[in-house]
């Protein structure tokens, strides 16, 4: 039984006992108490009130740093709503009525209106709206049924009985230990509640119908799209940002099954995912869709939809637009068996084919770190390669992440630590014994070239040495500016990178390199600031004592951000990767490392080999 619906059982039995011991005794005063308080805010959350105005000012912090933000939420009918949120770097404001739906942006002076019909799943119809906006993946699930029934008695009675709330009278404020305090007033109308780091001041009022007609907004610029995306990506969005903040244990602990599908098979590995994937582009796709169609949902709610409507309310432009301007200026760098394989497995999720094709032109800004070091660095001469990947774990990508072993027909087999929907790669190795790595830097909006994402793939399945990889980016049209760490195995040979679109660099094992310091002896070494200093620091303190153990620990924090999504321990010449994933509370580096085998993993594949999974040719 999942730990989520052992939640369930749980407080069902303890809700069954407690309302027989009520109802068998009589409720105290203080349940009675609670539930008159109680009242007039269940009758706004539990839709027993049609016409209601819900105004917050919140207050908390993030790195020591006060936030303020302030609500109001008016609802006028059935259909209709105004809600407004605003914040010093921000504000929002959606106006929904029966005919249309507008998502304001005051300090953009932008509005993206929405005509036509809704979405029949995800809507922003009032009526209901809980059940949307909260999934059984987050825990805010299981206490849903309890506030939709509107009952004041039966919450007051599991907050008193079951968790333990409690009276303190001579403050007349209800507490939960030394963590939280709520004050009511006004009969209820106004609840205060406070804790180290948070409070919250709510009031209830009646709702006066707007005066301001919908879509007239002089001076602002309207965006017309159609209702149903506006609304989609609103209600996927708040729901998969409440997975992400509370998640339910079918996301702290998924359920390890195992899958076999035509051209491809799911395993658990030390409870990471690990899909094996064959055969023709077509086919590929097919099987990364059916295998995971579930994670692949959860990775394009995160970035689609919620990264999407923040990176909406912070830029003024309509992320999905962004994302379709920058796919039709890579689109013609993009190899044909790439889109073959993005359209199959779009198919396979049952999802536009556009969506996935822009999806995967994500514009990755990467902030990491990166190394490589061989010979006199290591205990045994072998190279190990080190990859850190920072980038944005509040988005809830750790959901998706999928270590994905590929033998495509005609090319070279590859291991690719990546997340389910996404076929390109950012940290990879290949049968060849071949690793790459990327950091990302500046220039964003740069895309008349080969995606970055693309382009390590490519690299995975058609080079087979250090001097095809460089061949590779030398002579390929380039976006943006990123930076790679480039191996190889078999030669113990490695490179570092800074590449933009108009310039490549090359630094090579000791060189000195303005941004990155004095060089050392057999190592590469890229990060910035002082994520670098502790690196270089690291390296040169168990420099010639360095093994699988020292390397892992060489990417521990502080050199890995808070928000390290990723780490990943190549070590080539002997086709072995060690993966370690963030969860939702810790960062990568502070969690295992599991160890996979390129060559064992590729036997599995029926009818193949090592020798089988390599490229004839390099084109």
């Amino acid at each position: 039984m999942s730990r989520s619906i052992t939640r369930r059982v749980l407080l069902g039995t303890c809700l069954t006992l407690l309302l027989f011991q009520s109802y068998a005794g009589g409720a105290d005063d203080n349940q009675v108490q609670l539930a008159r308080e109680l009242k007039p805010l269940l009758e706004c959350l539990g839709g027993k009130r049609d016409k209601f105005t819900l105004s917050a000012e919140v207050e908390f912090k993030i790195d020591g740093n006060l936030q303020k933000v302030n609500a109001q939420l008016a609802s006028l009918s059935d259909d209709s709503f105004d809600l407004d949120i605003t914040h010093q770097d921000y504000a929002i404001q959606i106006r929904r009525r029966s005919e249309a739906t507008a998502m304001v942006l005051p300090l953009h002076k932008t509005v993206f209106l929405g005509r036509g019909e809704s979405n029949p799943d995800d809507h922003l119809t009032p009526t209901g709206i809980a059940t949307r906006l909260i999934s059984p993946a987050s825990n805010a699930s299981t206490y849903l049924p309890i506030l939709q029934s509107g009952d004041p008695n039966t919450v007051a009675l599991i907050l008193i009985g079951l968790i333990r709330l409690q009276l303190d009278p001579d403050t007349s404020s209800w507490k939960l230990g030394d963590k939280l305090s709520i004050r009511f007033a006004d009969d209820g109308n106004t609840l205060d509640a406070r804790s180290d780091d948070a409070r919250v001041l709510l009031s209830i009022s009646e709702a006066e119908s707007s005066t301001e007609p919908l879509g007239n907004w002089p001076g602002f610029h309207v965006v017309d799209l159609n209702r149903g995306e506006l609304e989609r990506q609103l209600v996927r969005g708040v729901r998969r940002a409440l997975e992400i903040l509370d998640p339910a244990g079918r996301l702290i602990s998924p359920p390890q099954t195992s899958k076999q599908v035509e051209h491809g098979e799911l395993r658990w590995i030390d409870g990471q995912r690990v899909a094996i994937l064959y055969g023709t582009p077509e086919q590929i796709g097919k099987a990364h869709g059916e295998l995971l169609k579930q994670e692949a949902m959860r990775c394009i709610d995160s970035v689609l939809y919620s990264f999407g409507t923040v990176q909406t309310i912070r830029t003024g432009r309509w992320f999905r637009h962004d994302l379709a301007d920058a796919y039709a200026r890579l689109a013609p760098h993009i190899p044909a068996r790439h889109k073959a394989e993005t359209r199959a497995m779009a198919a396979s999720l049952g999802l536009e084919e556009e969506l996935c094709q822009t999806l995967n032109v994500f514009p990755e800004l990467f902030h990491c770190s990166g190394f490589a070091v061989f010979g006199k660095a290591t205990v045994d001469g072998k190279l190990y390669h080190g990859r850190v990947l920072d980038y944005m774990t509040t988005i809830g990508l750790q959901d998706a992440a999928t270590t994905f072993i590929v033998a495509p027909d005609g090319h070279n087999a590859f291991a690719n630590v990546g997340y389910a929907g996404f076929i390109g790669s950012v940290s990879g190795m290949n049968a060849q014994g071949v690793s790459l790595g990327e950091m990302g830097g500046r220039g964003e909006g740069q895309w008349d070239g080969v995606p970055m994402a693309t382009l390590m793939r490519r690299a995975l399945e058609e080079c087979s040495t250090l001097e095809d990889v460089t061949d590779l980016w030398a002579s390929n049209p380039r976006t943006c500016e990123y930076y790679y760490v480039f191996a190889d195995g078999k030669t113990n040979e490695a490179v570092g990178v800074a590449a933009t679109p108009d310039s490549i660099q090359f630094v090579h094992p000791g060189e000195a390199h303005e941004l990155l310091g004095a060089g050392i002896a057999d190592a590469v070494v890229l990060s910035a600031g002082s994520r670098l200093a502790k690196l270089r620091e690291r390296v040169q303190q168990r420099y010639g004592q360095i093994d699988a153990d020292v390397a892992q620990w060489l990417m521990s924090r502080p050199v890995a951000m808070e928000s390290n999504l990723h780490n990943v321990l190549f070590i080539p010449g002997d086709r072995l990767l060690y993966v370690a994933n963030a969860s939702h509370n810790k960062p990568a580096a502070e969690r295992p490392y599991v160890r996979l085998d390129l060559k064992e993993l590729l036997d599995a594949i029926p009818g193949s080999s090592v020798e089988d999974t390599v490229a004839v040719t390099n084109n």
